[in-house]
């Protein structure tokens, strides 16, 4: 099970959830046991808020209960997820040394009584936190529950930044080791604007609340900084044990899918496997679009390694306006979605839910009702499930299409005093959104990935683009990709100093276009285009791009190459040139942009598409351009869900990407995730009706009650299939 460095290699899908026996009476516990075994529970995660319960007093450790805990799961056959205990500091430590306690911006400190109430750079909490984690790697390194070390909780979920004078002398340090000398900052963070100019490094000070906009080179650096300040605590916590326990895997769990004060990308390279809380909302008919995305980039974040599904609640969760229980089924399905999408471990916040404290009413494995009900029987179904399907642990999700994100970019381009308020994952998720409606299975990867495996790269509002990063896509449509780049991309560099030479700069020659002025939509405003050309656009004698669709591709989708017409490729989720959604024609018809606008001038690009009414009437909205052996698309607007999703088809189609499964039911989703000797297709409704789904290639549902191959499922309303079938 220990692979330090290279992550995990387990016998089978981890089950279980956050335990936390200090909670309960000691007679509670033996109940716990029962139930877990009952429920096929694999994996624990022990500790995570025991901190005040092991150290009540400073320097004075009970761990006489916590050590009955361990040896208890040890007997039951449980594995133990063991927290480092350092997500919540106890009382006596923010009493006796207040200067751990953070600061906002506008200088309120932030006391105790909830949680994660320290100052990242404080050297007094990483102290005693160091100490803590010492005294738990001596004492249970070697005991026979330990499956993995949980270090921290949750980093960055309540105290994303810190303003103190702690972090004021931490942030100086960190800004003159990254740049040397003052005359470089100044350089950096064009000081000369405004009277900014340094001349010592005492005067510079983390982005307090000022009277207006601020320095956005400054911002965008102190964001930096607390991503890594937070990483130290992390870091300096997994030294400590790497050095008691260096074969025993460490982990931390990121929050909120994609969580922007954590850079999933850097801190993934300082784990053994990644690990993620997913919380989607039962209310929101779109919630597991924005789920997958979050585990199409968490699996990319270690190359396509799987990943664990840390937490995830049962049914309602405490935190919003209003709480939705998870209607029957629905826990199941966003279950195996995970798994589907790379996940070796199913998890749950938490075991036994809480009598008391603020999260009483989040939802848990055994409710407040105990075992006799509804929660809990599907807790216990879905763990025999997840046994039964044991062989899926370890195998992997092959994609063909990468999203561009990154962190850097994320931060400055939803900065102020830009053309228009951005929000970055509403971008990402207009384009995410209409290629999961399409079948299609995508890495979220950052700027600096190798993009090469990949035949179609889609990259969304990328305003912050590095000059290494703008090479490496050039290279890439010129050794044959296919790029979708949407406006407000290469814009600025690293520094936030804008690329002169024409808007996008370094994406000029690629593109084959310069933007000569943006020209931004008012709020909920839209603009008419005219799509005419989108079906014409560089099509071949087969309605295709020349590019890029070998008939191996098309084999694997049960298109022959010889029987290229539009039927056939319909069937396999293609679409001639010009259909969209559900062969819809926008060829020759009018759309709406939303969002954006812009001028935009030529050299060299196709227009497919125009602006069709406003001041940029008959201007480029969309266009083509063919480079090397690759084509780069431009979108100078956000088009509508439907022409996107027609825009999309149109570029994979030319690319040769084609649907796990063509043909498939709206709602249905279908991944593969491939192992050495069998490949699994799952299928996933996540409508509301019964579909009826053909196989190409037969396989034994792993969830079913027949061993036999079946040629087609039925599945019902949020039903779920798992199929073993021959490898390609």
């Amino acid at each position: 099970m220990t692979a330090p460095g290279g992550g995990l290699t387990l016998p089978r899908i981890l089950f279980g959830g956050d335990y936390n026996p200090e909670q309960w009476p000691r007679e509670v516990w033996a109940e716990d046991l029962k139930l877990m075994v009952e429920a096929g529970v694999s994996l624990v995660t022990v500790g995570i808020f025991s901190w005040a319960c092991v150290e009540p007093r400073e320097g004075e450790y009970d761990f006489e209960w916590f050590d009955r805990v361990m040896d208890n799961l040890a007997g039951a056959g449980i594995g133990v997820s063991l927290a480092t205990m350092t997500a919540s500091p106890p009382p006596w430590l923010s009493h006796r040394y207040p200067q751990i306690l953070p600061e906002r911006a506008d200088g309120t400190r932030l006391w105790p009584g909830a949680r994660q109430h320290y100052c990242p750079s404080s050297p007094v909490y990483r102290q005693h936190a160091g100490r803590l984690v010492e005294q738990l790697a001596t004492r249970y390194a070697q005991h026979p529950a330990l499956a993995m070390w949980h270090i921290g909780n949750e980093y960055g979920c309540h105290t994303r930044q810190c303003f103190c004078d702690v972090s004021a002398d931490d942030f100086r340090r960190w800004l003159r080791e990254r740049y040397g000398d003052l005359d470089a900052l100044n350089v950096a963070w064009s000081t000369t604007f405004w009277s900014q100019r340094y001349d010592d490094w005492a005067e510079i000070y983390p982005p307090r609340a000022a009277p207006t906009f601020g320095n956005p080179a400054h911002l965008l650096d102190f964001a930096r900084f607390s991503d890594d300040a937070i990483l130290a605590c992390y870091q300096t916590e997994r030294d400590i044990l790497r050095r008691h326990s260096p074969r025993i895997p460490v982990t931390t769990n990121f929050i909120g899918l994609v969580h922007k004060p954590i850079d999933s990308y850097r801190w993934a390279a300082e784990q053994d496997v990644v690990s993620l809380d997913s919380y989607p909302d039962p209310y929101d008919p779109r919630a597991h679009v924005e789920a997958a995305f979050g585990y199409d980039l968490v699996r990319a974040a270690r190359s396509g390694q799987p990943w664990l599904l840390m937490e995830q609640a049962p049914s309602a969760v405490n935190w919003r306006e209003r709480n939705a229980p998870k209607p029957a089924g629905v826990m199941r399905l966003w279950s195996w979605q995970a798994v589907a999408q790379g996940a070796d471990a199913v998890l749950f916040f938490q075991w036994r839910q809480a009598a008391g404290g603020a999260e009483k009413f989040h939802s848990a494995m055994v409710p407040h009702g105990g075992p006799d009900t509804r929660t809990y029987r599907e807790i216990q179904a879905l763990g025999r499930e997840l046994a039964a399907a044991a062989e899926i642990a370890g195998t992997r999700v092959r994609v063909d299409v990468a999203l561009l994100h990154d962190w850097d970019n994320w931060r400055a381009v939803e900065g102020a005093a830009h053309p228009a308020v951005l929000d970055l994952m509403e971008a990402h998720r207009a384009h995410y959104g209409p290629l999961f409606d399409a079948g299609i299975s995508c890495d979220v990867v950052p700027p600096s990935a190798d993009l090469s495996g990949y035949r179609m790269v889609v990259v969304p509002n990328l305003y912050l683009l590095r000059g290494d990063d703008a090479r490496r896509l050039t290279e890439y449509v010129a050794g044959g990709g296919h790029l979708v780049v949407s406006f407000f991309s290469g814009i600025v560099d690293e520094c936030e100093r804008v690329h002169l030479g024409g808007y996008p700069a370094p994406l000029r020659d690629v593109l084959g276009l310069r933007v000569d002025e943006f020209w931004p939509l008012p709020v909920d405003g839209t603009v008419a285009l005219d799509l005419t050309g989108l079906g014409a656009a560089g099509v071949g004698a087969a309605g295709l791009g020349a590019a890029g669709l070998d008939s191996a591709r098309l084999d694997s989708a049960g298109v022959g190459a010889a029987g290229l017409d539009s039927a056939r490729l319909d069937s396999a989720g293609l679409g001639a040139a010009g259909l969209g959604v559900d062969g819809l024609d926008v060829a020759g018809r009018r759309s709406r942009g939303t969002v954006w606008s812009e001028r935009v001038e030529t050299e060299g690009a196709e227009v497919v598409a125009t602006f069709a009414d406003g001041d940029l009437a008959g201007g480029p909205a969309i266009t083509r351009h063919a480079y090397g052996r690759g084509v780069a698309w431009y979108l100078g607007t956000r088009p509508e869900p439907d022409a996107m999703r027609a825009l999309l088809d149109r570029v994979r189609a030319d690319a040769g990407v084609v649907p796990v499964l063509p043909g498939l039911p709206a709602g249905v989703q279908a991944v593969i995730r491939h192992g050495t000797d069998h490949a699994y297709l799952f299928l996933l409704n996540h409508g509301s009706e019964p579909a009826r789904i053909p196989l190409p290639v037969p396989g034994v549902d792993l969830l079913g009650e027949s061993p036999e191959p079946v040629a087609q499922v039925a599945l019902p309303a949020r039903g779920v299939a798992v199929l073993r079938q021959p490898t390609a």
